[in-house]
């Protein structure tokens, strides 16, 4: 598979089980997407809240959808993604099927333990939901193809610590390319200067700590790499 990253604003996303896979799911689209859930139950143990940041919502929908009902749910709906998240094989078959049909991403619980018969048509429709490392817009995912969940959790993990700072390091640099770029440093120059900021770790732990002015430890940086004196704390 080739991971890609996809907008959900705007769009919905239909999941068919209300168990805490479910709802796991469905809180992690809500960030971005309006999320209907449709299941006869909804675990009483998980949170279906929305976070006051996010930009969509969860809509329960009581209801215990047959195999046959699958797909007038789905064109009811209207989503961009379907999640089959029962505990019901054939539901679950049901729903990656019907999605399947209408040309649209499906995410299956159960990936790791089905095999469709047309594997190649399908896998181009299939999505994963990774393990994911944020920090503000910066983000970094991690799959095993469905094999070991164990180990992307443990990847997870190790990377946290990695990633702290790295939304503040993309606006510092972000702004700092903007400036380079009106100077008379041609390109080669000014990717160097980024890089070399990106690459100090005495950068990132003004950005880490406050220690010191990040800002001012870029612009070290920068003088040094291009070696020119237009870059000066202001």
């Amino acid at each position: 598979m080739i991971p890609l990253y996809h907008d959900f604003t705007g769009q919905t996303v239909l999941v068919f089980g209300g168990g805490p896979v479910g709802a796991r799911k469905a809180r992690r689209f809500a960030v971005e997407a309006r999320v209907v859930v449709v299941s006869p139950e909804f675990d009483e143990g998980s949170d279906w809240e929305t976070d006051e940041t996010a930009a969509g919502e969860i809509a329960p929908v009581r209801a215990r959808p047959t195999p046959d009902d699958v797909g007038a749910w789905i064109e009811r709906s209207d989503p961009a993604l379907v999640v089959a998240a029962t505990d019901d094989d054939a539901v679950n078959d049901a729903v990656a099927a019907a999605a399947r049909e209408r040309d649209l991403l499906v995410n299956r619980a159960d990936s790791s333990s089905v095999e469709s018969d047309d594997t190649a048509s399908a896998r181009v429709r299939d999505a994963v939901v990774p393990a994911t490392v944020a920090d503000g817009d910066v983000r970094v995912a991690i799959s095993t193809d469905g094999r070991s969940p164990a180990l992307a959790k443990y990847l997870r993990e190790r990377i946290e610590s990695e990633v702290e700072g790295a939304e503040a390091m993309a606006e510092l640099t972000g702004e700092l390319r903007a400036e380079l770029r009106a100077s008379n440093l041609d390109p080669s120059a000014r990717r160097d200067a980024i890089r070399a900021v990106v690459r100090d770790p005495l950068v990132w732990k003004a950005l880490r700590t406050g220690a010191s002015n990040p800002r001012r430890e870029a612009t070290r940086v920068i003088r040094n790499t291009t070696g020119g004196d237009r870059w000066t704390w202001e």
